[in-house]
């Protein structure tokens, strides 16, 4: 990859619009596929997205804006994919597409619940994209800190070392630091988990739960995200890192997560149809619990914190019983 490759977002939501704004510091042209096409026109007219993280402001002569999905993969070599997990497969089901030596990136911290299925397991499987042919780009880094230029950083993953590097370049600016890994896998599923303890913390905080439990709890969920990675996939990989416990704790406390929110919101005593209402948002965790659940038959993982989450969620046990009843599990 070099920077005169032709780099592609596709997606509108907050993170779509905070990596163009990433892209842009480095890169001459970014191309932006938005669905809406007035969502297109305004942004044209307007220099900022109408309805997500509206502060940050474009020079849209850098941009080339697509409403089609085949056109502009077909005119971007290097593809960053932001859709939320839960609606991928849908926009990409719409269409007759080819990654025949595209570089696929995903962006997308979820699961695709119809297959249980990563984004990479999902591209590698469904469209046959090698791989050594992904990226990664996960870490604790939130759009709306990104539009403030408040110091974030980054990890890009792929099984490449030099494309994780080149993709990195891209990303690398007075406010982003970027380092690069080869663990696809762990990231990714570091990044699902994470979701779903974030939720968790966001229950207790919503129960009245102070920093000292939250603290324990964060610990164990760490613990319990080593424990599945070790025993799916071992590697390695330093769990300790920003790209697993950072994202982990800044997704758990902090007041931009929406998994945290979302979580928060169940506390309280919302159910889960009005919380996904007043929010407005994708909490890509509560689409991840039931498919990690699934998945977690196979491995039987010793994960307590899952089990309370998706007894409350999908189950639907009061949140103050099944928290009290993991108090007693937490070490």
């Amino acid at each position: 990859m070099e920077k005169t490759h032709r780099v592609a977002v596709i997606g509108s939501g907050s993170w779509a619009t905070a990596l163009m704004k990433i892209f842009l510091n480095n890169l001459n042209e970014v191309n932006w596929y938005l669905r809406d096409p007035e969502a297109i026109d305004y942004i044209k007219k307007y220099r900022h997205n109408p309805k997500y993280v509206s502060s940050i402001e474009f020079n849209t002569q850098k941009i080339k804006f697509y409403n089609h999905l085949p056109e502009v993969i077909d005119n971007s070599d290097i593809i960053v994919f932001a859709i939320p997990s839960p609606f991928l497969k849908e926009a990409l089901d719409k269409h007759s597409l080819v990654f025949e030596n595209k570089f696929i990136v995903s962006a997308i911290k979820g699961i695709i619940p119809q297959l249980n299925l990563t984004v990479a397991e999902f591209f590698n499987r469904e469209y046959g994209v090698p791989f050594k042919n992904m990226g990664i780009i996960s870490g604790p880094c939130h759009a709306e800190e990104i539009a403030l230029e408040r110091l974030s950083y980054l990890t890009v993953a792929s099984a490449t070392k030099y494309k994780a590097e080149e993709l990195a370049s891209f990303l690398r600016c007075n406010y982003v630091k970027v380092r690069s890994s080869k663990d696809i896998y762990g990231i990714e599923y570091a990044a699902v988990l994470k979701n779903i303890m974030a939720i968790a913390a966001g229950i207790c905080h919503g129960l009245g739960y102070g920093d000292n439990f939250l603290a324990v709890l964060i610990s164990n969920a760490s613990q319990e995200i080593k424990r599945f990675l070790d025993k799916t996939y071992k590697s390695k990989r330093k769990v300790n890192s920003s790209a697993y416990l950072g994202d982990l704790l800044v997704t758990s406390y902090s007041q931009f997560s929406r998994n945290r929110t979302f979580g928060t919101m169940i506390g309280k005593g919302y159910s889960v149809k009005s919380t996904q209402l007043e929010m407005n948002m994708i909490a890509e965790g509560y689409h991840a619990i039931a498919c990690v659940k699934e998945i977690n038959k196979t491995y039987n993982v010793r994960m307590p914190i899952l089990d309370a989450v998706y007894h409350i969620v999908n189950d639907r046990i009061s949140p103050a019983l099944e928290i009290k009843l993991l108090s007693e599990k937490l070490k």
